[in-house]
């Protein structure tokens, strides 16, 4: 029952709260003139309306406005988006740690719970496990995160939806040459060719290349990089668009692993290998091709289509001692998978069909086989950090095929009813190939599937402030890797694993006038059989399903251009993640007295979900004139992490406050662009992410120390022909 009553009063609060705001919004806009204000064009909910009369949590980030950075990190770019949380564990052998609104928060690499485009290509997989190393900061326009109930509309693992666009080409033929450097040796040279046209028949094109390299900040971190991205556009005599995208990424990494909380505080750019004999690390190899297409067929019709291909390969060598190998049924210390995968997404649009409607219907299919293996780390000479023998060897389908319906209608002057269903489901199939005395065949299928609806009303209150009210069915399945290891035993996929659910409401208000671009939001999320970490014992991780988890909170944001060219923006985030029903699992803790047999501790209902701040704040100040001097101050806060589910411990809150100047110089046919920042300003000590329900030996590895005060400066230098 504590479970229920703890609710209502958060929920009272944040509904008062954005009571009195719309209160006051209201009343300031309505006792102003009417006011000219940009129209801002927003993608993301395919219902072809501007930010202001969009009903979700949808936020747009222009790249030209972030350009005093590396571009190396999508952490760079989407800074300030409330519910969004980005740990940056500078350990390029794991990805980002993204989660929206607590989904997500669970991964320990890659990019779980949220989708991912790239020019309207998935950059997530079909089984839901998606990766920011492919998105090119060179030659990206812009970038859309879509939050709340909303993101319901694309399907399987769509707790939060990010939509990058790359630019197209426009104008003369140019060059761009560029290097920027930094602490801990990272150097960062990139190339960019593009070039607009004057008939239909020619494409304009974006064609981006660089290459990046780092010692990294502690010991055993240093990467290299190498990033493609190619755009080819044909604007055609019908009002057709075709577009080409061609992407390749190639990754070499060290894997520092995590630390205790005493190891942090002793030495944080140690590792617990110190004499590096495990050589843990992780090699990336993809390449990813997509056409997109819309067609105008009259003032009525539209038709989108979209295909895509791909192929990855990785190769994980991990921290595992010999002796746990020696179990017939163990996978071995050598992850080694190749992937290819493939899908379509076709969709009809109808305007005014009915009165005053719009609508959506639509076909999605992705196919994803995978042929994944596992060796021993150590060779005859008991060598660590090379490839032995073959321990694992098993080749695993999926399929979706997903068709989705969508309708907005303004059923009144100033009442919109936007709906949307969608029919999500998945198919996975493991066929064994790895059968010996003690390991047996560990073959098996299963299926997943959910209706999902979605609605959401809108009232637009005057030309300057909308409210809204939204709700949808969420839909997650397990990726293969989550499915990799069972929680008993040591081999096989892990089929018990079942998909979460979860029923998403949301609030909100938007605002747009003299004052800025205003929105507050609240929400809750509620999560059956939610997918949350086992354990991560040296990188190999399982996950289990909690029986249920409650996400509820409100987000609030605002931006303005305060005097000509000086900007201004500021969000703040507040979360409360929590086990709503969770106490059949039990975790070892430490035991003082006897450290050879931990505790055992109930995760008890109320418990904080791991890894996901409680509050975050972000406040910015930038002067960007399209020419000469450029300047901005940005100031970041994130709270608390706990690093497990009995909350048994948690890295610290910190501050993080970034400076950076720039100067652009440009006539006809020159640009030249410079830039240096400090990150961390203040030199604090911060832990960037954790690992959740880490059980390596020495128990409670789960700090990921991040870098200090740290700098970089660059220069660019554009000529056009």
């Amino acid at each position: 029952m504590q479970g229920k009553y703890h609710v209502m009063p958060i929920n009272m609060t944040l509904l008062c709260l954005t009571a009195c705001i719309c209160q006051n919004l209201y009343a300031e806009t309505g006792s102003t003139e009417p006011v000219l204000l940009p129209t801002l064009k927003i993608e993301a909910t395919r219902t072809d309306t501007d930010w202001l009369q969009t009903p979700a949590s949808v936020y747009r980030i222009d790249q030209k406005n972030n350009q005093n950075n590396l571009g190396v990190n999508l952490s760079e770019t989407l800074k300030g988006v409330p519910g969004l949380q980005l740990n940056n564990r500078e350990n390029y052998a794991q990805d980002l740690q993204i989660s929206m609104r607590g989904f997500g928060a669970r991964s320990t690499f890659g990019v779980r719970g949220i989708r991912l485009y790239v020019d309207g290509i998935p950059a997530t997989m079909p089984d839901g496990q998606g990766q920011t190393s492919n998105i090119d900061l060179s030659s990206l326009d812009h970038i859309e995160v879509l939050g709340g109930p909303f993101s319901s509309l694309y399907g399987n693992s769509s707790g939060g939806t990010i939509l990058t666009t790359t630019k197209e080409g426009e104008g003369r033929d140019s060059i761009q040459l560029a290097y920027s450097g930094g602490s801990n040796n990272k150097g960062r040279a990139d190339i960019v060719l593009q070039g607009g046209v004057d008939q239909a028949s020619e494409p304009s094109y974006v064609v981006s290349s660089s290459y990046f390299d780092t010692d990294g900040y502690r010991e055993h971190s240093a990467a290299r990089k190498v990033l493609s991205n190619a755009k080819l556009t044909w604007n055609l005599d019908d009002g057709s668009k075709l577009n080409w995208i061609v992407n390749h990424v190639d990754i070499n990494a060290d894997d520092p692993q995590g630390l205790t909380r005493a190891q942090w505080k002793e030495n944080p750019k140690q590792v617990n290998d110190a004499a590096n004999v495990y050589d843990v690390r992780k090699e990336i190899n993809q390449t990813q091709t997509g056409l997109t297409w819309s067609k105008p067929i009259n003032d009525r019709h539209e038709i989108n289509a979209m295909a895509y291909l791909g192929h990855r390969e990785v190769t994980q060598y991990q921290s595992i001692p010999q002796a746990p190998q020696n179990n017939p049924r163990h996978a071995g210390g050598v992850i080694d998978f190749s992937r290819d995968y493939y899908g379509t997404d076709l969709r009809w649009t109808g305007k005014d069909l009915l009165p005053n409607t719009r609508l959506t219907a639509g076909l999605a299919f992705d196919y994803m086989d995978e042929d994944r293996q596992g060796y021993e780390n150590f060779n005859a000479n008991n060598q660590f950090g090379l490839k032995g023998d073959i321990r694992r060897d098993e080749k695993n389908t999926l399929w979706n095929l997903d068709p989705y319906v969508q309708a907005s209608w303004d059923f009144l002057p100033n009442w919109t009813l936007d709906t949307g269903l969608r029919y999500s489901n998945v198919h996975y199939e493991s066929k064994d190939h790895y059968i010996v005395v003690g390991n047996g065949d560990d073959s098996g299928k299963t299926d997943y599937d959910k209706i999902l609806p979605s609605a959401a009303l809108t009232w637009k209150i005057n030309d300057q402030l909308n409210a809204y009210a939204s709700y949808a069915k969420g839909f997650e399945t397990p990726t293969f890797t989550e499915m990799a290891y069972p929680t008993v035993a040591t081999s096989g996929i892990n089929f018990d694993l079942n998909p979460a659910t979860s029923d998403n409401y949301e609030l909100g208000l938007k605002s747009q006038n003299r004052f800025g671009n205003f929105t507050a939001a609240i929400f809750q999320s509620e999560t059956q059989d939610d997918i949350v970490s086992g354990e991560s014992n040296n990188g190999r991780n399982t996950f289990r399903n909690a029986d249920k988890t409650l996400r509820q909170g409100v987000e609030l944001s605002w931006n303005k251009n305060l005097w000509r060219d000086l900007q201004a923006q500021a969000s703040y985030s507040f979360i409360d993640a929590t086990f709503d029903a969770f106490d059949a699992f039990v975790a070892e803790i430490e035991n003082p007295q006897n450290p050879s047999q931990p505790k055992a501790a109930a995760i008890q209902s109320g418990n904080y979900i791991p890894g996901v701040a409680k509050n975050q704040a972000f406040v910015a100040l930038a002067w960007q004139p399209e020419t000469g001097f450029n300047a901005g101050l940005d100031v970041r806060y994130i709270d608390k992490l706990y690093v497990d589910d009995i909350n048994s411990d948690a890295a610290p809150s910190y501050t993080l406050t970034s400076a950076n100047v720039g100067y652009v110089w440009k006539n006809v046919d020159w640009k030249v662009c410079t830039f240096a920042r400090v990150d961390n300003l203040f030199d604090e000590d911060y832990v960037g992410s954790v690992i959740v329900n880490d059980s390596t030996q020495p128990k409670g590895r789960f700090f990921e120390p991040a870098d200090g005060v740290n700098w970089s400066a660059g220069l660019s230098v554009t000529k056009a022909f």
